[in-house]
């Protein structure tokens, strides 16, 4: 059995898409989400999934090497980053080389780096006059959405879009792709 943890900030929808597409897998299993925000959704889709949670402390995240610790005592095969607004700490990226993996709403290396997150990527994009976007499955390294491309997949932006309506398009991109990648990387 080959185990997951899911880090996420939000509501959980990409957790969800990926929780719901390995429900019935006899080969990998989500077997934690850690959570850096109380209350946030994804919180309520791990208690109606019964998959353990863990709340992070952020001292302890970036001092510390008890995440390291946890992980790996549950013999985590692969982290994958669901929304997840926290830079992963150089300890947590060492102790799992080319086992993170991260969604980015844009077409990587255009509109990456610190703050470059949701509607201020959507924003971004539009402010630019781009006619796609996309997402970028990327493995993690120490520096924001600058590791090595998993997958890209594009969408158009057309001249009337909104943020609102490139963000349901690279949605949509998402919740197709982020399963798939997540269970591709495990067989």
């Amino acid at each position: 059995m080959k185990n997951i943890a899911i880090f996420a900030s939000g509501a959980g929808s990409n957790a969800k898409k990926i929780i719901d597409h390995l429900r019935n897998s006899d080969t990998i299993k989500v077997k934690v989400i850690l959570c850096n925000k109380p209350g946030a959704g994804v919180l309520d889709i791990a208690a109606a999934e019964s998959i353990p949670t863990l709340l992070i402390d952020k001292e302890m995240f970036f001092r510390s090497d008890d995440y390291v610790s946890i992980l790996q005592e549950m013999e985590i095969d692969l982290v994958v980053l669901a929304g997840f607004l926290w830079k992963v700490p150089a300890n947590l990226v060492a102790a799992f080389p080319d086992k993170i993996i991260n969604i980015h709403p844009a077409l990587l290396p255009k509109f990456g780096g610190k703050g470059m997150y949701g509607h201020f990527v959507h924003e971004a994009v539009i402010a630019a006059g781009e006619s796609e976007t996309g997402i970028t499955i990327h493995y993690v390294n120490d520096k924001y959405d600058d590791g090595r491309v998993i997958l890209q997949e594009r969408c158009n932006v057309d001249p009337t879009d909104t943020p609102a309506i490139v963000a349901k398009k690279v949605h949509a991109l998402e919740h197709r792709w982020y399963p798939v990648i997540v269970e591709r990387l495990l067989s």
